[in-house]
């Protein structure tokens, strides 16, 4: 090796610690800063708070599908001429009604029948 070569291999170890060094202080930072906000908030609770707001949004979203796919059913059950056409499309409403079912069910066992078990005991 040269001089030039072994000067610019020291030059980017030191620009490498620098880096690892930032990379270091941008991760633990944000960490520190949480510390705080972490006392305040349980972590159950905002997960709690998340599913419920994800399983709002599921619900909305399911519901359209759910009366799209039923309407799509629903015409090709009432305008086709083919038998077998019209048995898979009343078995695809009896699915699409089913599955709209549990996914609602869910919503209410959630809402209704989990609060009696807060704490992990039961409470009427």
């Amino acid at each position: 090796m040269n001089c030039t070569t072994e000067k610019q291999a020291a030059r980017w170890k030191c620009v490498r610690r620098v880096m690892d060094t930032g990379m270091v202080m941008v991760s633990v930072l944000p960490t520190m800063a949480m510390t705080s906000y972490a006392a305040s908030v349980d972590v159950w609770a905002k997960s709690s708070e998340i599913m419920q707001d994800v399983y709002t949004q599921i619900v909305s979203i399911s519901t359209v599908a759910a009366v799209v796919c039923a309407a799509v059913a629903l015409l090709l059950m009432n305008f086709s001429k083919n038998g077998k056409t019209v048995d898979d499309s009343r078995a695809w409403l009896k699915r699409i009604a089913i599955t709209w079912a549990i996914l609602n069910g869910l919503g209410f066992i959630m809402a209704y029948v989990t609060p009696f078990f807060q704490g992990g005991t039961w409470t009427p």
